[in-house]
């Protein structure tokens, strides 16, 4: 008898333990339904705000968004719930409008910019073709013209070259001096000023048309005058203008990384547009080679101003070793009129100079500048 009340009072112990947990599946089953349905309907709820037109602005529940689950492309856009931009609220268009990107402004190039590599080896023996140079310089434009697009440059640099049958030594400098430019930062183009016939050559003169005609194509505030057979060693030898004019070739390989002396202003100089008037330009009557340079550099002291220099380990240059040209011996009066600048920079400039524009040509790595510049007066008879 005992026994058999044991059993029955386990049996219903068994059975409200059962009953137990039975209602605890049914709370937690009846919980499970109520948050599903809660969240359902927060989901359709937001569907339904925006196929109504009421947007993602509307102040009832929290902002959901959902992926375009129909594709697992990297770029594919999210499909469009939000109504057209007409349909929006006077009070929505504000926030729409704060959510539109600006451009930012482009900051100003820097000082010293930061993908100079300081010295560079400089060779001449493998050959180079004008197709290798142009397929180095994608971003040159026609004409031989570059502007940087990360920062905003504070000159626009004119490169003048005087010119004649120097195509060889053309290619070297294009190849080395386009991508310098680039890494400095230099908003420039590069003019070829290219003398026609065979009547003894005139460097500065050129460099007057250069500047004439350079300006003629763009505003250009700084004017870099360098001959075509020195290619800079090292590329923190900045191309743009200075406070004073400056002389960049003080170090040249063919005078033993040395300035040859204290007046010398030869090779590759710079001067903003303000200094190359105010010296009324470079002289138009030193025909053949030599003087002008010196004549420059007596017009720039004359005018109160100095020329200012890099440091000598920085402006080291090498030449293209060549022949001297036909038609440009040594000009034997350059000494008297080196003497006379004071006297004749007035009258002799960018103010006398004549010339006859013969054509323009823009190719792809520079602007060819063909000119007749005249021939030199008769000597005087001696004796």
């Amino acid at each position: 008898m005992a026994s058999t009340m044991s059993r029955l009072m386990l049996g219903r112990t068994l059975e409200r333990i059962c009953k137990a947990v039975l209602l605890l599946c049914l709370v937690h089953f009846l919980i499970m339904m109520i948050l599903y349905f809660d969240v359902y309907s927060q989901r359709f709820d937001i569907f339904s705000r925006f196929n109504n037109g009421r947007g993602a602005n509307s102040s009832r529940g929290p902002h959901h968004f959902y992926y375009n689950y129909s594709s697992s492309r990297p770029n594919t856009t999210f499909p469009s719930y939000l109504p057209p931009a007409e349909q929006l609220s006077g009070t929505n268009k504000p926030e729409a409008n704060r959510t539109l990107s600006t451009p930012k402004p482009i900051p100003p190039c820097p000082e010293v910019p930061p993908g100079l590599v300081g010295r560079l080896l400089i060779e001449f023996s493998s050959q180079m073709t004008m197709e290798k140079v142009q397929r180095e310089n994608p971003n040159v434009t026609e004409g031989g013209k570059y502007t940087p697009l990360d920062c905003r440059p504070k000159q626009k640099v004119a490169i003048i070259i005087p010119f004649r049958h120097r195509d060889h030594h053309l290619k070297y400098w294009l190849h080395y001096l386009h991508p310098i430019l680039r890494r400095q930062k230099i908003d420039y183009g590069i003019y070829i000023i290219n003398q026609l016939g065979e009547d003894t050559f005139n460097r500065a003169k050129l460099l007057n048309v250069g500047y004439t005609e350079a300006l003629k194509d763009a505003e250009y505030d700084c004017f870099i005058f360098s001959d075509v057979d020195l290619i800079p060693m090292d590329d923190r030898n900045l191309y743009h203008c200075y406070d004073q004019p400056r002389h960049f070739a003080i170090a040249m390989d063919k005078f033993g990384f040395r300035l040859p002396y204290a007046g010398y202003f030869g090779g590759v100089s710079g001067l903003s547009k303000k200094q190359f008037l105010k010296i009324n330009g470079f002289p138009n009557e030193y025909w053949g080679w030599g003087g002008e340079d010196d004549d420059i550099y007596n017009r720039i002291t004359l005018n109160g101003m100095k020329v200012s220099r890099p440091d000598v380990r920085i402006g080291r240059y090498r030449m293209i070793k060549h022949e001297r040209d036909k038609h440009n011996e040594p000009n034997p009066q350059r000494f008297n009129k080196i003497q006379n600048t004071k006297n004749t920079m007035r009258k002799d400039g960018i103010s006398s100079l004549n010339y006859r524009l013969v054509s323009v040509k823009k190719y792809p790595l520079y602007t060819n500048i063909s000119v007749e510049i005249g021939k030199p007066p008769p000597r005087p008879m001696k004796g």
